[in-house]
């Protein structure tokens, strides 16, 4: 639902739904009736028959006769209405489970007043009140439960349906569509001129799903279209949470921000004015290069664009009230999305990446937002390993995941954690490239000189001890030694 939804539209959308033959599955009309538990069942039972039916949203509209769909006019006033000393939005909110999007408008139609609640379509899980769940069975609201198989196909709705292909935005005329979305944008990524005329660029648009014919006329706006290439996601209520969230605190704790700032545009749209203001931010080392000095980013900036725009794509949309973010420290970045990774951390470097957006990523990547195969984390390891930085750490918390780059550090002030994980993926970026961790390419990562060889046979022996690293021939002679990680283990000696 965009914020503000002219009064035009709302009109045409009231004369489209009394076109309906009856009341339908997700449509309600009343007249006064205004019981608050009543409203929280229906939007209950609304939201899960539009999920069921693939509508983008449900309505539940005051002031038309459920029977001949005139124009009666209604007196419930929905921002008067309090339930002790809550206000009743805040109250239905607070008792439906997931929190879903809905909102009341109030308008008048041929001179009398009308009120329109609409309701996003369910997602991920059926909507309750009051920890009961409701459904649409014709005009008549029931309890799911006493309908067995609209429940297995509610749920197999719910399986079934990606991120991408949902409706943020229904039956809008061209010029909306392009109002919200940003269409030269999408040609200029593909490197393709704009097309002369407006129904070429909307049959663009349509062919790569990010916008849809709508049943009632005009177009849908997918969640696919919106998320990439919206004008302002602000517009989007149902994402704008889903916005890049950048954070600069003072210190090496969340104690003090310096600078905050949210994204505004969609993430294609906006992508390289996200990178160019997180390198803006990081702090700057100065290095004397062929006598030259020269100022140069703590973080690799390819680490830093692969790492982000991961955490864009493998985000999990369906988690509420929060979005990806990117908190920089004066010792490290963190970079976190919602969503536990669909691949053990350990395996970041070497598993191709299981996305919960497929759509989403195949455009990012042929927008060469991303990496055309892989994950892209073995750029970032390469790119540590070339700016002398300490490994990065992948994490797996509860319901996130977060990537963790860490400044420069001597590695005498490593602790022994940091250096076996260093070792470990030196090890699978050797394996991924088939190629071996051996003392030699260990003092190239840390830059530790030949006389001093021992110090890197300390770092494989911890590893080795750690079980993070193996010998891909425990038989060879030690100067000759070479390792590949745990997983990597063969079988038999180097066979």
């Amino acid at each position: 639902m965009t914020v503000n939804r002219p009064t035009d539209y709302l009109i045409s959308l009231i004369h489209e739904l009394r076109k309906l033959p009856a009341e339908s599955e997700w449509v309600e009309f009343k007249r006064n009736y205004a019981d608050p538990e009543k409203i929280g069942e229906y939007i209950s039972a609304l939201a899960n028959s539009a999920t069921l039916l693939g509508k983008a949203n449900a309505y539940l509209a005051w002031g038309i006769d459920d029977k001949t769909h005139e124009v009666n006019g209604t007196r419930f006033i929905p921002g008067s209405s309090k339930i002790g000393n809550e206000e009743l939005e805040n109250w239905l909110l607070r008792l439906l489970d997931p929190k879903i999007n809905f909102r009341f408008f109030s308008f008048t139609v041929e001179g009398k007043p009308i009120v329109l609640l609409e309701i996003s379509a369910a997602f991920r899980h059926p909507v309750k009140f009051k920890n009961q769940e409701f459904i649409r069975v014709g005009s008549y609201k029931k309890k799911l439960k006493d309908f067995p198989e609209k429940e297995r196909a509610l749920w197999r709705s719910l399986d079934q349906t990606p991120f991408e292909s949902g409706i943020v935005e229904e039956h809008l005329e061209s010029d909306e569509v392009l109002r919200l979305l940003d269409a030269p944008s999408y040609f200029e990524m593909l490197e393709m001129p704009l097309p002369d005329g407006r129904v070429a660029i909307l049959d663009a648009l349509r062919e790569d799903s990010l916008i849809q014919p709508c049943e009632a006329g005009g177009w849908n706006i997918t969640n696919l279209g919106a998320i990439l290439f919206a004008r302002k996601l602000d517009d989007f209520p149902k994402l704008k949470r889903k916005a890049m969230r950048v954070i600069l605190y003072k210190g090496k704790a969340r104690v003090e921000t310096q600078r905050e700032q949210i994204g505004g545009k969609g993430y294609a749209t906006g992508f390289e004015g996200l990178i160019s203001f997180i390198m803006a931010l990081v702090p700057t080392n100065e290095v004397i290069e062929r006598a030259l000095r020269k100022t140069v980013p703590m973080y690799p900036e390819l680490a830093i664009r692969e790492l982000v725009a991961n955490a864009l794509i493998h985000q999990d949309f369906f988690t509420t009230g929060t979005g990806p973010m990117v908190e920089l420290f004066e010792d490290r970045v963190e970079i976190t999305n919602p969503g536990v990774p669909l691949v053990s951390t350990e395996r970041f470097l070497d598993t191709p990446p299981k996305s919960r957006n497929e759509a989403l990523a195949s455009l990012m990547r042929r927008f060469r937002i991303c990496e055309e195969r892989g994950s892209g984390i073995d750029k970032v390891v390469f790119q540590t390993e070339m700016f002398q930085l300490p490994a990065p750490l992948f994490e797996a918390l509860e319901g996130f995941t977060r990537t963790v780059l860490f400044s420069h550090r001597p590695l005498v002030e490593m602790d022994k954690e940091d250096r076996v994980r260093a070792c470990y993926l030196h090890a699978c970026l050797k394996y991924v490239q088939r190629n071996f961790l051996t003392n030699t390419s260990l003092r190239e990562r840390f830059g530790i000189k030949e006389k001093n060889r021992s110090m890197a046979s300390r770092l494989i022996r911890d590893a080795a001890e750690a079980r993070a690293i193996v010998p891909y021939d425990p038989t060879a002679a030690p100067k000759l030694m070479k390792y590949v990680p745990w997983w990597a283990a063969p079988e038999q000696g180097h066979g």
